[in-house]
């Protein structure tokens, strides 16, 4: 008998529908995916501002912040990385339980992963945007200097340089940040989440 055969599921006395009801929205994961310097960072740091100042409750699991703690004892072999994205997916599904707009902000490299984490959710609560920009753009970019090192040798299994990307086949939302600005993107975002009447419309 295995540690799993003592764990019992416990259903809470507060659901998911009590929270979004007390919210006054329904709550989703806004997954944002594409290449480092694509903009994933910066575009769901302004659509959290935005959704927060119209009084929604909301929050941004950013890559590089979720790496300082909880996976910190993960590295960049696409082992570690599969496993990086399954932890994310399981922190984004409590924060929508607990009635959260949560956005994520992570390469989220393989399809795989990304379908497996959609799995997780609800139907529309798991709302994938892709966030196209094309590799000499985000290079151009390189905000963190990770090109650069990556070009050096510097750092291994980089993506877009020496592992792949593989982009949605079918994502909620495409966004190429090379085109569109950041106040036409998140308002793409909004009258999205309007449509699907997971926020109100204003």
């Amino acid at each position: 008998m295995g540690i799993r055969s003592n764990i019992v599921w416990h259903d809470l006395t507060v659901q998911k529908k009590d929270r979004q009801k007390r919210n006054g929205h329904k709550s989703c994961v806004i997954w944002f995916t594409g290449l480092s310097g694509s903009g994933k960072s910066t575009l769901a740091n302004a659509l959290e501002y935005e959704i927060f100042t119209r009084g929604y409750c909301s929050y941004v699991l950013d890559g590089d912040n979720i790496r300082h703690g909880l996976n910190r004892d993960l590295g960049f072999s696409e082992r570690d990385r599969k496993e990086n994205i399954r932890r994310i997916g399981e922190v984004a599904k409590l924060f929508v339980d607990s009635g959260f707009i949560v956005s994520t902000a992570f390469i989220s490299p393989y399809r795989i992963d990304r379908e497996f984490v959609r799995n997780m959710f609800s139907k529309d609560e798991f709302i994938e945007v892709y966030v196209s920009c094309p590799l000499d753009v985000c290079e151009s970019r390189d905000p963190k200097g990770l090109y650069k090192k990556a070009r050096n040798g510097e750092i291994e299994n980089f993506t877009g340089i020496h592992s792949p990307y593989e982009p949605p086949l079918s994502p909620e939302i495409i966004i190429d940040t090379s085109q569109s600005n950041i106040s036409q993107a998140v308002s793409q975002i909004i009258n999205y989440l309007k449509e699907k009447e997971i926020i109100k419309r204003q």
